[in-house]
């Protein structure tokens, strides 16, 4: 699986601004089979990490060994059958996977209530900015974007930097992968304009690259090759992404004070929602996100993941060991890697580097999609991307925790086929077992839920509330943690606000579950077959779609719902109870993606500071001047 970074391609098509000089620095390709973890714990890991880790996973072991227990004896109640073990296995799966999330999410919660918002890097979110004695450069690879919008989001970042007083500590790229001309040469006009505004030759720069060999991982290592000697530190930055010139300044001062530390990202915020969903984005990450960024960075430790945005990197590290081979075999498992962020971390880690998470360091924003639809485009690339990890998560030397993100990311799609086999496997068999006499097309009587509480009525109910109650756990915690921390709850728009915030949150997600579960299915079978996802860009702001496409999108869904649940009445009310809260999903899926999609109810929420959050209330400087400079290039020019 060894393989070289592919060459570095021409430099540039159609007008560039680049630096006078290049400055080489080396990326070899790693080996997947070879290769072994370094032997020095960072020297920014956690005293008692080990402790901590243990735990974690002991108490996810823990309750799943209880809940397993339980559902073992309703089960054994007339014998255990072959669709018994089944479903236990199924159960037992399922049950660790929230319990890992509701434990980790509970050492958050603690996290939140009794310690300070120290960090193992020593950041001070609060204090006087650092100076910097090193150059930081800011990349931003761009595919097919609009460009006047991300220039504008660009300038507010620069203008920010200028405002620390250290805009010479950094500069500025514009790395295209753009293949259609008119898109290109509407960015080579923008980034006139935008030099003009600024007045930044000499720090701001462009280039679009003559392939776009390896995608978005290949543009970056394209620029390290030719330009990364120069700068000992890297930051990419999405198409969306906003950073404000003080977090950027005291992430480049963590690395060039922490020598051992290879990354260092914050929790982006999800912000300038403007339609129903996003809303719902944004409003979880503010009153979940939290919560459980503190508990993962708490056990994760120096042995953090990388998101691929948003995050301060030590370029020669990133050189020398974040070079990604070419997988084996064909596409959509060989090939490019395509979810590269989760490989970078691992194998920088495995060469030594620290990878950290500072969750409570503010000032680094990025946008979700605005629809539903958006985000299963999205996620049926990450689900590609994920899948693809089978092929690194074994390699050489890795850090267990390294192969845990990635096998977390690769469960994260697989969950879905198995809570809908589940539910399968739960109806199959009372269906078995039941002494039932058909009545031409009907089982008068027939009822799943009557049949597993006549097996052990109260162990049932305690299962069914403890899943529950382990599902929904990160939500509690985030909502708690909310409410005693008197800025986060003024940003919520107050106890009361962010209480109908997260009830609507829930009850919206409940009803696209049945949707995302069916999708992502098709994205692991689609996957499994072989279909590749392509690379497509993103819609970033308008959450509008048209009636036909979602009856395109949906309607075959939603009338397979309808059938079914109509079915299953026929055969007995008792069958249509069971499956009423997978069917109900299905069936109201186009009226749930319209009415997330738009902006109106989004907006009527708003003004009644409902699923709010506090940038909306006090945007920071960065954030006013990007939503002013986008809102001016989007007005018709005279």
């Amino acid at each position: 699986m060894t393989a070289p970074v592919a060459a570095a391609a021409p430099a540039a098509t159609g007008p560039s601004w680049l630096p006078a000089a290049e400055s080489p620095l080396p990326m070899p390709g790693q080996s997947l089979r070879e290769g072994r973890l370094a032997p020095a714990r960072p020297a920014t890991s956690p005293s008692g990490i080990g402790g901590r880790r243990l735990l974690v996973v002991g108490g996810t072991a823990a309750l799943t060994a209880l809940a397993t227990m339980g559902m073992l004896q309703v089960l054994r109640v007339g014998g255990l059958s072959v669709l018994d073990g089944v479903l236990l296995v199924l159960f037992v799966a399922l049950f660790a996977w929230i319990a890992l999330s509701a434990v980790s999410a509970a050492a958050g919660f603690v996290l939140t209530l009794v310690a300070g918002r120290g960090n193992a890097l020593g950041i001070d979110r609060d204090g006087p900015l650092p100076v910097l004695r090193s150059r930081t450069a800011l990349l931003m690879p761009t595919y097919h974007e609009d460009p006047a919008r991300i220039l504008a989001g660009l300038q507010a970042v620069y203008e920010s930097v200028a405002a620390t007083g250290q805009l010479e500590a950094f500069d500025f790229f514009v790395l295209s992968d753009s293949r259609r001309e008119e898109v290109a040469a509407a960015e080579v006009e923008q980034f006139r304009a935008l030099l003009q505004r600024t007045g930044g030759h000499g720090r701001l720069f462009y280039r679009r690259r003559g392939d776009n060999n390896g995608r978005k991982a290949g543009n970056i290592a394209d620029w390290v090759q030719r330009y990364g000697g120069a700068y000992p530190q890297m930051l990419i930055l999405d198409a969306d992404s906003v950073m404000s010139g003080a977090t950027l300044v005291r992430l480049a001062a963590a690395v060039e004070h922490n020598p051992g530390v290879g990354l260092v990202q914050t929790l982006p915020r999800v912000v300038n929602g403007q339609t129903l969903f996003a809303r719902m984005q944004q409003f979880g990450g503010h009153v979940y996100g939290p919560v459980i960024a503190r508990g993962v960075t708490w056990w994760h430790g120096s042995e953090g993941n990388y998101w691929g945005h948003n995050a301060m990197l030590r370029t020669r590290a990133f050189a020398a060991h974040a070079g990604l081979p070419e997988l084996p075999g064909r596409k959509p498992f060989g090939g490019h890697v395509l979810s590269h962020d989760f490989v970078e971390a691992a194998l920088m880690r495995r060469g030594g580097w620290a990878i950290h998470l500072v969750p409570d360091l503010d000032g680094s924003y990025e946008e979700g999609p605005p629809s539903l639809t958006d985000l299963l485009v999205r996620d049926r690339r990450w689900c590609q991307g994920n899948l693809q990890h089978g092929k690194v998560v074994g390699s050489a030397g890795l850090h267990w925790v390294s192969r845990t993100h990635m096998l977390v990311g690769i469960g994260h799609y697989f969950t879905a086929p198995m809570w809908a086999m589940l539910m399968l496997v739960g109806l199959a068999i009372p269906l078995y077992r039941a002494d039932l006499v058909w009545d031409g097309f009907q089982l008068p009587g027939f009822s799943p839920l009557r049949y597993w509480a006549a097996r052990d009525a109260e162990r049932v109910a305690w299962l069914f509330a403890a899943t529950m109650g382990v599902l929904f756990a990160p939500k509690v915690f985030g909502y708690v943690a909310t409410l005693v921390d008197a800025d986060a709850r003024r940003g919520a728009g107050g106890a009361g606000r962010a209480l109908a915030g997260v009830l609507i949150e829930s009850l919206l997600a409940a009803l696209m579950a049945p949707i995302v579960m069916y999708r992502q299915s098709r994205g692991v079978a689609e996957v499994l077959a072989g279909r590749d996802s392509g690379w497509e860009a993103q819609r970033r702001d308008d959450g509008s779609v048209p009636f036909s496409s979602l009856v395109r999108s949906y309607a075959g869904l939603s009338l397979f719902g309808a059938f079914m649940g109509a079915l299953a009445w026929a055969v007995s009310p008792g069958l249509a109870l069971w499956m009423s809260p997978v069917m109900a999903g299905m069936v109201l899926a186009i009226p749930t993606v319209w009415l997330t999609s738009a902006r109106t109810p989004g907006r009527w929420l708003r003004r009644r500071r409902i699923l709010c959050i506090p940038e909306e209330l006090e945007p920071l400087p960065v954030l006013r001047r990007a939503a002013e400079l986008r809102a001016e290039a989007a007005r018709p020019q005279a």
